[in-house]
């Protein structure tokens, strides 16, 4: 598959209407929450409560994609684009967000823009992309996601990266098979795999291992 194939006239649509609505829903629902998620980072560490993060996403362009912030203010500057476990920049309430995914939720404006779906391959940073093979880079003919095959393995990625001896070799190789998992659902994308993705994701978010 190549940049020049293109999912089928009717997916695409019920899959950005699908996005549009639950993207609104979620941002309207979940107000509250998010509110409470920047009152507190803004008193709890020094700086912005969201961080913008240049991904690359739909046909190979750069988006930035936010989320609230969960490290120190600088934190690219002072340390590799992969984060482990043991990450001494990732602030305390940074780590709990992150275990229980609710920086994600400034996300739902990149979907509800057109940047990003619900459900598809998780963007890289520009960096990392640029390692992608020929077929690798098929996975661009579909917009990024929240949530994929490969988050629903990789939940815990910080944890296996901890430790590592080498993070970046330890990340490309982790990555590798995470690319294996997003071709997977780009051969399968159907309405009916999003929503039994979604459906997992929310049960290992409420009842997490």
């Amino acid at each position: 598959m190549t940049l020049a194939d293109a999912p089928s006239a009717s997916g695409s649509r019920l899959k950005r209407a699908f996005d549009i609505f639950a993207s609104s829903a979620g941002i309207i629902i979940l107000c509250p929450i998010m509110g409470l998620v920047a009152l507190v980072i803004r008193f709890t560490s020094p700086g912005p409560v969201f961080y913008a993060s240049r991904r690359v996403g739909l046909g190979g362009k750069p988006f930035d994609m936010v989320k609230f912030r969960t490290m120190v203010v600088g934190a690219d500057q002072k340390g590799p684009l992969v984060t482990a476990g043991d990450d001494a920049r990732v602030t305390p309430i940074g780590w709990y967000l992150r275990r229980t995914k609710l920086d994600e939720l400034p996300t739902l404006w990149n979907v509800l823009k057109g940047d990003m779906s619900i459900v598809g391959p998780r963007p890289e940073n520009p960096g990392s992309a640029a390692l992608y093979s020929a077929a690798q880079k098929s996975i661009w003919t579909i917009r990024p996601g929240i949530t994929s095959l490969a988050t629903l393995k990789y939940r815990d990625e910080e944890s296996i990266l901890a430790g590592a001896k080498d993070l970046e070799t330890t990340y490309f190789q982790l990555m590798q098979d995470k690319l294996t998992l997003e071709l997977e659902y780009l051969r399968r994308k159907s309405f009916r795999l999003d929503l039994q993705i979604i459906l997992q994701t929310l049960v290992r978010i409420v009842l997490p291992q």
